[in-house]
């Protein structure tokens, strides 16, 4: 008799649903997804039985990814989605060692979007008595949260489950701990928690494995003096901005006096990157300020300084196609229209940020290959940066082995006089890239090859690896709304 698959057979090793990083309404996912998700449990059923192994162990291996990946090209086929693939052998998804010729870790990877929430800081004094927020995700119910306190669940969710995310789950080898929206008084981490978490790592022996980005808004009071303090006592490498956030609801522009001044003000603390969220609306307030339209100007206006577009621009709202002159200004788009108008020449001090931006186009590969083939060719191969968004998004591992596989194909290279990405191509944006605005040189890059404290200790995790694939991020509206009063 045949056996059925099980009615909840558990995560799946790529994940595809509804979870936002925070910063925008979570997007249920659309029949494309569904199938995708419903042919993969199938996929890992059947290819867990043909190995002989309980499917919680094949999900863990690379056969389990590749068999994942193989039955989401079928499912986005089956829709007409021919934009592209995760290319991989079809023996990938029961021979580990043809699943591993296209999905073992390679290459350096630096991540330059991470988050981490502290779950003991100040933004639990905010949260209103009897409140229990991200208490709802799957990773809330370890043993930690068994202690007696109310929120005893949110050590679930602290620095040690963090570092085995990003640096035992998954094949990153660096990351910049970034900020979200905010103001001084209302930071879900601060810039003291960020540098505890980089001390822990470096108590591991696992020096410059993170790096921090200070948070400035220069129209918001305070942030433009409090930045003299964020370059010269917490060794930033960068400060973060958000063009759309400010007082009443009103956002502004790079190329306004405030911009200006906070561009001016990074220069002389000697701090060269200005990485400004863009793109990824938090909604109709300001909305105009989550476009490009400043990007080109401000880095003609400023050429030794470095502009890193995180989200490259990207509108979930927008459906990424051909970039033609007429386009509508938005999305990828919006860049795209802003270094033209400027004549800011690829590979040059505008970078494009792929946090959270891979992680929706994983969904559809059409949009896919035209937002990554727009931003080789008119930002620049060299200048296309990986970043995750994780911890949101539960281990940064999915996307990684999704990028490192996917291809754009032959029939919109042809169609739209696309490049195929090569393996180099992929290196570069993976990590190598990165190095050049961040300064880390290739003796640092030497040193995660050579095994520091943090990759001994996870070669002896993978003897016996315990994966969750679980996200953190919001995943219904409610979710999203509460994280955002309680400022999570």
């Amino acid at each position: 008799m045949k056996q059925s698959m099980p009615k909840n057979p558990g995560q799946l090793p790529i994940k595809l649903d509804s979870t936002s990083n925070g910063e925008f309404c979570p997007i249920p996912l659309e029949k494309p997804q569904i199938m995708a998700n419903e042919m993969a449990n199938q996929a890992i059923h059947n290819a867990a039985k043909k190995t002989g192994q309980a499917r919680r162990q094949f999900v863990k291996s690379s056969c389990g990814a590749a068999a994942t990946l193989m039955a989401f090209n079928s499912a986005y086929a089956r829709f007409g989605l021919s934009g592209g693939k995760f290319q991989l052998a079809s023996e990938a998804a029961h021979e580990p060692a043809a699943a591993d010729e296209f999905l073992a870790d390679r290459e350096f990877i630096f991540d330059v979007q991470g988050h981490f929430v502290n779950p003991n800081g100040d933004w639990l004094n905010r949260v209103p008595e009897g409140a229990r927020p991200l208490s709802s995700m799957p990773k809330a119910q370890c043993d930690l949260a068994k202690g007696e306190a109310q929120r005893a669940y949110l050590d679930c969710l602290g620095s040690d489950e963090f570092i085995k995310d990003v640096f035992m789950d998954s094949d990153t080898d660096l990351m910049v701990l970034s900020f979200v929206p905010s103001d001084a008084e209302n930071e879900p981490l601060t810039i003291e928690e960020a540098d505890a978490t980089r001390k822990i790592i470096e108590e591991m022996d696992g020096d410059h494995r993170i790096l921090l980005h200070g948070r400035v808004n220069p129209n918001q009071p305070g942030d433009l003096e409090a930045m003299d303090a964020l370059a010269e006592e917490w060794q930033i490498s960068a400060f973060k901005t958000y063009t759309q956030y400010g007082p009443g609801g009103k956002g502004y522009w790079l190329t306004d006096d405030v911009g200006e001044a906070m561009i001016e003000k990074a220069r002389k603390l000697g701090v060269k990157n200005i990485c400004i969220h863009k793109g990824i609306p938090f909604g109709p307030q300001s909305f105009e300020h989550s476009r490009c339209d400043d990007i080109g100007a401000a880095a003609k206006r400023h050429p030794d300084m470095n502009f890193i577009v995180y989200h490259s621009g990207f509108d979930h709202g927008h459906k990424e196609t051909h970039f033609k002159p007429d386009n509508e200004n938005r999305g990828v788009d919006s860049l795209i229209h802003s270094v033209l108008k400027h004549g800011i020449q690829p590979n040059s001090n505008v970078y494009a940020e792929l946090g959270s931006t891979w992680r929706f186009l994983m969904r559809d590969p059409n949009q896919a290959a035209h937002a990554l083939a727009k931003m080789i060719k008119y930002v620049g191969v060299d200048n296309v940066l990986w970043g995750t968004d994780s911890i949101w998004y539960g281990s940064p591992q999915d996307q990684i082995q999704a990028f490192r596989t996917f291809q754009i194909s032959d029939t919109f290279q042809q169609q739209f006089d696309y490049q195929p990405i090569s393996a180099a191509d992929k290196a570069k944006i993976f990590g190598l890239n990165a190095t050049k605005p961040y300064q880390i040189s290739a003796a640092e890059v030497a040193k995660f090859i050579q095994q520091d404290g943090i990759a001994q200790n996870k070669q002896n995790y993978l003897n016996n690896p315990t994966p969750h694939f679980n996200t953190y991020g919001p995943k219904t509206r409610r979710e999203f709304l509460n994280l955002m009063q309680w400022g999570g």
